[in-house]
């Protein structure tokens, strides 16, 4: 059994010890590929991993918990175990990470009155409950109890969000009482404002930095406010990044792979680091995060590339290699091994078997909700996806405008079943001009749900309910008696192909294609608009024209021998009559720089 201990350095069994750590998401990578990025961590001589828990996917439903599968953080630790890798957890209620929400579940939205990442009662109550749940998951893997994991994490960058110290303290008890007994630590902005905003020192609770580079600047800035404190703490930086996320139609970011070497070198010859990320993955499903801005939210792309020293699929890059020599050099002692590399599959012009448009079917893949007035995705019981709004209206004369007010993110608007605009943040509100046929006219509305905030200000504001929140107007009045389907994907369907297609609608694609030996690959889609891919039913993920990604990687455990079912779920009425899987992923040219 060992012990891990913060005194003036880390002590590992009672000798000095430099955490030389990389981040890989357990939720982000298949169960079926935990070895493969781990063995590579541990191949380039690292000793630890760390893991940001994300609370939405252990508790997507209220009370409803799920450890198993995808989302088994046990076994992903005892695999690092295994590998003989320690381990730093991050199970604050909130992680960003470029995730849905910042990994808070969507659900908490419901709670209008709750202040989320506060001592407020109601929100501690839902924290408690689930903590109680998580850490009887985790505490058994903690070092002291003979497991890998040496440090666990209090809150996330808090220092860039609050200075609730109540709170932070009711994490910090909440934590003890449920068994943590390994050291406990913030991250948070190297400098004073966010460290003195984000901790609490008086609770011995170590604090760590978040940066990118200058290292010697910031860790002179951690040291000052540790000495401010009367601490002498070793120094280390939680994140250090070595690439960046993406956004939809900006250009992809990248970094020199000199340039990381030359800066981690930097960093670990002054204290310890954590390489965010070592493998970024994929942003499965309905997870990707987004920015937030004033007016227009800026969601975040699918791929979880991060140019990372491990690409989305998991195998090494430049950076890898770079990191390779230069700990080699660093290190002499260190030892190292060859990394795993994964290979992929090319598939061309597979044809398409079906097609049939959403107004056709919507009604049998979704159970139908009725109310008064439209009400949110949370309302609904729905938290990732689309919404479509269904409504009747009667002529009232020639040429009618219709508003909907207060929605979000993206919608679509149909008046008998033909579509007449598309609005996206900024523009939701403005008019919409139709004109009516005498007697009933049908209305739809479908909403995209594009990815909750992950980081800033828009955390506490009910901006963050997705779906219509106030209504949708006619001329001066409010529409009343509406029907609404959750289309959320996360339970297989049944769709009926041979019902109607329409052109120029949001429908679904499906394509069947025999597989004698899978392997990883990525899905072409750059002759589509917009929407998702499920491959065998599960949702690898969305895909847009707007680039920069015009592709969707699938791993190789997603496909079987066999025959295997691919189906798009597009809204724009851009498709192809055949799709192709090929060896490397597809970007699009983007001309404007990154602001």
């Amino acid at each position: 059994m060992n012990t891990f201990e913060i005194k003036e350095e880390f002590l590992l069994n009672g000798e000095p010890f430099k955490i030389i750590s990389g981040a890989v998401h357990y939720f982000r990578v298949l169960p079926e590929d935990w070895y493969h990025s781990l063995y590579n961590l541990k191949a380039l001589g690292f000793n630890t991993l760390e893991t940001y828990i994300p609370w939405n996917v252990h508790e997507q439903k209220e009370e409803e918990y799920n450890f198993s599968g995808q989302f088994d953080i046990k076994r992903f630790v005892q695999i690092a175990e295994e590998l003989d890798l320690f381990v730093i957890l991050r199970p604050s209620p909130y992680i960003c990470a470029e995730w849905e929400f910042g990994g808070l579940p969507a659900w908490l939205l419901t709670y209008k009155n709750m202040r989320i990442r506060s001592s407020d009662p109601a929100f501690i109550e839902k924290v408690s409950r689930y903590y109680k749940k998580l850490l009887k998951q985790i505490t058994p893997l903690q070092v002291d109890q003979g497991g890998p994991v040496i440090m666990m994490q209090l809150e996330n960058e808090y220092g860039s969000y609050g200075e609730d110290k109540e709170y932070l303290k009711m994490l910090y008890e909440l934590m003890v009482q449920l068994g943590v007994t390994v050291p406990i630590f913030t991250s948070d902005g190297a400098w004073k404002a966010t460290q003195e905003a984000g901790t609490m020192t008086d609770l011995d609770i170590l604090t760590t930095g978040n940066f990118g580079s200058h290292s010697k600047e910031n860790f002179k800035d951690l040291k000052d406010f540790h000495e401010s404190k009367g601490k002498k703490w070793p120094l280390m930086c939680m994140e250090y990044w070595d690439g960046w996320f993406n956004r939809w139609n900006d250009p992809i970011i990248k970094r020199e792979a000199h340039d990381l070497t030359r800066d981690v070198k930097e960093a670990l010859e002054i204290g310890s680091l954590n390489l965010y990320m070592f493998h970024g993955g994929t942003n499965f499903g309905f997870m990707n995060g987004s920015s937030a801005r004033l007016r227009k939210d800026l969601p975040q792309v699918t791929s979880y590339d991060y140019d990372a020293p491990l690409d989305e699929q998991g195998n090494p890059t430049e950076k890898y290699y770079a990191l390779q020599k230069m700990m080699q050099e660093f290190f002499p002692d260190i030892k190292q091994h060859s990394p795993l590399l994964k290979t992929s599959m090319n598939i061309k012009d597979i044809k398409v078997t079906g097609k049939v448009s959403l107004l056709s079917i919507v009604d049998r893949i979704a159970k139908k909700q009725e109310s008064k007035y439209p009400k949110t995705m949370e309302e609904l019981g729905q938290q990732y996806g689309y919404t479509l709004y269904r409504s009747y209206v009667e002529k009232d004369s020639q040429k009618e405008f219709y508003r909907v007010i207060d929605g979000s993110d993206r919608l679509q608007f149909f008046f008998n079943e033909e579509k007449i605009a598309t609005q996206y943040q900024e523009e939701i509100g403005e008019k919409i001009y139709a004109s009516p046929i005498t007697g009933s006219n049908q209305l739809d509305v479908l909403v995209e749900n594009m990815g909750r905030v992950n980081y800033g200000h828009k955390l506490l504001a009910d901006t963050q309910q997705k779906g219509i929140r106030r209504g949708v107007m006619s001329d001066l009045h409010f529409i009343t008696d509406w029907e609404q389907y959750s289309l959320d994907f996360s339970e297989p369907l049944s769709i009926d192909f041979d019902k109607e297609w329409e052109e120029h609608s949001p429908s679904f694609y499906q394509y069947k294609v025999e597989i004698d030996a899978p392997e990883d690959t990525f899905i072409n889609m750059e002759s589509f608009g917009k929407g998702i891919v499920l491959v065998n039913g599960f949702n690898i993920g969305r895909f847009w024209n707007e680039g920069p990604t015009l592709s969707l990687y699938v791993p190789k455990a997603l496909f079987k021998k066999g025959e295997n079912e691919i189906i798009v779920f597009e809204t724009e009425g851009i498709w192809s009559e055949t799709i192709s899987l090929e060896m490397e992923p597809k970007f699009k040219k983007m001309d404007k720089e990154e602001e």
